[in-house]
């Protein structure tokens, strides 16, 4: 994935895990978890780890015999991920790139992916590699993000920045929020050759406890922060600001309530 949207590096990952982490990540962590361990697997591998929020669930979850390889195409995100492990945990990490996993055939009984799919590039070739990586039987549990209708922080965060580069907007936030539709998703997984999928669609609402550090890790922690530098002349703090006047507008004073919503979906390998 060379695409730059997909580049979590520099400061990116700590205030990706500090900031976002906690408001919108963790919640849908502990429910794909939870699916993956009703398969109870042998072997997993994660695509798109990020900071390990997943992973470690994923250890804590599984008997320590199940073997977890933890992947992601950004090193410095795994890097925040190894801190979370203990040395005697039984955990690889790789760095990987979805569209051409370095795994032989049939490796793995599972494969899940938490909110990486939509960075994809070539998405029936991911679903491709990921059919030839599993055993026959073997699921792959992916989420993906609702629109941004739905999930309005993302809405919020895609006008307030667009409202500072008004000839030249930031299209970060467009990246994560447009593979929302479940007949695409589907199509595309057909495509591939997946014709045993379901999904459903989750919605939450999830209490964001520190404002302030969610506003700073919509800027600071993806590479929309990234986008900001480079087209000059506006101070990321001065993005963070009003994306928080903005939320406490939408959303109400002090600590929060919001809507989020995500869809979650199983697929079977039938080889």
């Amino acid at each position: 994935m060379s695409n730059n949207a997909a580049s979590f590096v520099g400061d990116i990952p700590s205030h990706y895990d500090s900031g976002l982490g906690p408001n919108i990540f963790v919640d849908y962590a502990d429910l794909i978890v939870q699916q993956c361990q009703a398969h109870s697997p042998q072997s997993v591998v994660e695509l798109a780890a990020g900071t390990g929020i997943v992973s470690k669930r994923l250890r804590d979850a599984l008997p320590q015999e199940t073997r977890l390889v933890v992947t992601d195409l950004n090193g410095p995100m795994l890097d925040i991920a190894k801190t979370k492990f203990a040395d005697t945990d039984n955990v690889e990490f790789m760095v990987a790139n979805a569209m051409d996993l370095p795994f032989a055939e049939s490796e793995f009984d599972l494969m899940t992916c938490q909110f990486g799919v939509m960075f994809f590039p070539d998405k029936p070739v991911s679903y491709r590699e990921a059919a030839r990586v599993l055993k026959p039987g073997g699921r792959y549990i992916f989420n993906v993000w609702g629109a941004m209708a739905s999930n309005p922080f993302a809405r919020l965060a895609n006008e307030v920045t667009a409202s500072f580069f008004p000839t030249d907007p930031p299209g970060f936030y467009k990246v994560p929020f447009h593979y929302h539709d479940p007949l695409v998703v589907k199509a595309d997984l057909a495509a591939a050759g997946w014709n045993q999928v379901a999904h459903d669609t989750i919605c939450l609402t999830k209490t964001v406890a520190d404002p302030q550090a969610f506003a700073t890790a919509l800027v600071f922690g993806n590479p929309l922060i990234d986008e900001i530098r480079a087209r000059g002349g506006v101070e990321p703090d001065d993005v963070v600001a009003a994306m928080l006047e903005s939320m406490h507008s939408e959303f109400g004073q002090g600590q929060f309530e919001m809507p989020l919503e995500a869809t979650t979906y199983i697929c079977e390998v039938s080889k």
